[in-house]
């Protein structure tokens, strides 16, 4: 199993598939790298040669993935919070941050229904 940026890539798929299970790596940014670094993208992870993976590893560092990324987005969300954008005052409240309703929906973000007490059906 070949490691690439401290993540085990699965041997079993195709390099392009595996690529994706890097944080901040997605098709289309795995067919850039994978062109880039002269890799044919049809090629099963186990079947690759050290000299590929180098080139693959070489052109991941020219972009910002998995600890780098996680870092810079946390930052950023911490600005809009510290700043007191209406994205950040969304973000202090757990509450959708891009313009969803809220009044019948947003459980992933609000949580479990919260029960109201005596509330009878009519």
């Amino acid at each position: 199993m070949a490691r690439i940026k401290g993540i085990d890539i699965p041997n079993d798929k195709r390099i392009e598939i595996s690529l994706t299970y890097i944080y901040g790596i997605g098709r289309n940014l795995s067919k850039t790298i994978l062109t880039a670094a002269n890799v044919d993208l049809n090629k099963k992870a186990k079947d690759l040669t050290e000299d590929e993976l180098s080139r693959i590893r070489k052109e991941i560092d020219n972009y910002a993935v998995e600890g780098d990324l996680r870092r810079e987005v946390n930052m950023n969300i911490k600005t809009k919070m510290e700043i007191n954008s209406y994205q950040g005052t969304r973000h202090k409240k757990n509450l959708p941050v891009r313009g969803q309703r809220t009044n019948r929906n947003a459980r992933t973000r609000k949580g479990k229904g919260k029960v109201v007490a005596n509330k009878k059906k009519a």
